[in-house]
């Protein structure tokens, strides 16, 4: 899902811009913006994208006997 091609634009994963911190971000097109802004000129960048961080799996109802083959 990280390099797919059809991503919504956001200034905080252009390729024109640079994170100045967490709500803005400096673009070479268009100067200081909201990192969650977007522009035409949009250009996305895969690096710049933070992957989602998996959710943990539930235990609280499994006992030893659940992992004993």
């Amino acid at each position: 899902m990280l390099f797919r091609k059809n991503v919504e634009p956001c200034c905080s994963y252009c390729a024109h811009s640079s994170p100045i911190d967490e709500e803005t971000v400096i673009c070479v097109k268009k100067g200081v913006v909201k990192s969650w802004g977007k522009c035409r000129r949009f250009e996305y960048d895969p690096l710049k994208r933070e992957p989602e961080t998996p959710s943990k799996p539930v235990t609280s109802g499994l006992s030893e006997d659940d992992f004993k083959i």
